[in-house]
């Protein structure tokens, strides 16, 4: 089996599907879910199809988190749909509540000077979908989904530009270095800090001169370096400040031009059928200091849920820093309830060495769990029954019968937490809602009223 587990990682995603299926014909009859397994959820994993720390393929993030007893998985990769098929695929084969979305940016013409969640760079803010069912965008979100794809990798472009000619004699061929490390071609700036590093490599094999390089380009002392530069190519965080964040020679300040308008974006995820979500950072922005009122105008924009990384929300070594986080994390989480927005967590896997998952048994996150596990419920309800019947959260089927954000939210929270991830169940659920009233189909189920 050990075989058809390292198919998961083949280039061909057919192949990866097809060997997860061996894999899980044979393990899973063994796999048992513990009763009092802590509760594990994931849902903002990126793949290999924009950067995975790991090189986790959206097969083996499902297999990863069928055999670790996860209790949900969605991926999100940046600007594409590439692995929503896969991942979705791959999930119903390993009966994982599974689901898929897009991260991007855009910018926020009505507060040009306002800094929301991009770190240093007023008027723009970093964007989720949520809750895809389908790899190809609806056509007419389909301009949208190009643009975004394509815009990604024209800035690429133009910082490959501008880091050759500030680091020569080490350069890269965007075609011929960079594009080749992700299977649909859809590299991020890790990508372009991989192809760097093994450029200069081959330039300077002998040790002492690769970090003579270095220091002088990063302006770092050579023993400092020394800890950086490994004995393999590697995405160096430190590397991508000094070259590509601020200050740095590959840096390009975004203009109102540079990413497509909120609403713009908003409209085609809804347009998907997905959800549009306001990825919070930690609350110590200008944009995010008032949390209640911040969400109350991005709902009215048509923003449908809340994205958290919660592990930056309170691992620091600071321990007044940590409180201060914590405390506007669960500010956020109070905000977000009350206007009826569902909370998807998970670790972003886009850099080695971060977590596979987050341990919500920790204090600061503990109260939060049942929350956060309603947000998985609700994700996992909207996403099945978009993709057997069409009936997920955007639906007109959807607004028609809960017009409140709120309880629309709670009745696919409701039925995601009894929905079990199997085809056959799915099947006579999405059956029993297209001839029954909802609250009927989830009495049905044996769940509450909607």
């Amino acid at each position: 089996m050990q075989e058809q587990i390292r198919q998961l990682a083949l280039a061909d995603p057919q192949q990866r599907l097809a060997a997860l299926k061996s894999v899980v014909c044979t393990s899973l009859p063994s796999l048992q879910s513990a009763a009092t397994a802590p509760l594990r959820i994931n849902l903002h994993a990126h793949t290999i199809y924009s950067y995975n720390g790991y090189g986790y393929s959206p097969a083996q993030l499902a297999w990863l988190a069928r055999s670790s007893d996860w209790y949900a998985l969605a991926t999100v990769d940046f600007d594409v749909l590439d692995g929503v098929d896969e991942t979705l695929a791959a999930c119903e084969m390993c009966g994982l509540r599974g689901a898929a979305g897009l991260e991007t940016r855009v910018s926020v013409p009505d507060r040009a000077d306002t800094v929301f969640n991009s770190p240093g760079e007023p008027g723009v803010m970093y964007l989720v979908g949520m809750g895809f069912v389908r790899g190809v965008p609806q056509p007419k979100a389909s301009a949208v989904m190009q643009q975004l794809a394509s815009s990604a990798q024209a800035r690429n472009r133009e910082m490959i530009s501008r880091l050759n000619a500030y680091l020569a004699p080490v350069t890269v061929d965007y075609e011929r270095d960079v594009r080749p490390l992700t299977p649909s071609g859809n590299a991020t700036e890790r990508h372009l800090l991989l192809a760097y590093d093994a450029a200069a490599r081959r330039l300077y094999p002998l040790r002492s001169d690769l970090l003579a390089y270095w220091s002088a380009r990063l302006g770092l002392p050579l023993d400092e370096v020394a800890r950086i530069i490994g004995d393999e190519p590697f995405p160096h965080d430190a590397v991508r400040a000094r070259l590509m964040k601020q200050g740095g020679p590959g840096y390009m300040a975004p203009d109102p031009t540079t990413f497509p308008a909120i609403d713009t974006v908003i409209e085609a995820i809804a347009a998907c059928g997905a959800l549009p979500c306001y990825p919070f950072v930690d609350g110590t922005s200008a944009g995010e200091a008032d949390m209640p009122a911040l969400l109350e105008d991005l709902v009215a924009r048509g923003i449908r849920a809340m994205v958290v990384i919660p592990d930056r929300n309170w691992n620091v070594a600071d321990t007044a820093r940590s409180q201060e986080l914590v405390a506007k994390l669960a500010a956020a989480l109070q905000a977000a309830a009350g206007l009826g927005l569902p909370v998807f967590i998970g670790t972003e896997m886009n850099k080695p060495g971060q977590l596979l998952v987050d341990d919500l048994s920790v204090a600061a996150l503990a109260p939060h769990a049942e929350q956060f596990r309603q947000g998985a419920d609700m994700l996992w309800g909207h996403t099945a029954l978009a993709r057997a019947a069409d009936l997920g959260y955007q639906s007109e089927w959807a607004q028609e019968n809960w017009p409140s954000l709120a309880a629309r939210a709670r009745f696919y929270t409701e039925l995601g937490a009894v929905l079990a991830p199997s085809r056959r169940q799915i099947a006579a659920i999405a059956t029993l809602m297209r001839h029954n009233d909802p609250a009927t189909c989830l009495r049905a189920l044996g769940s509450a009223t909607a």
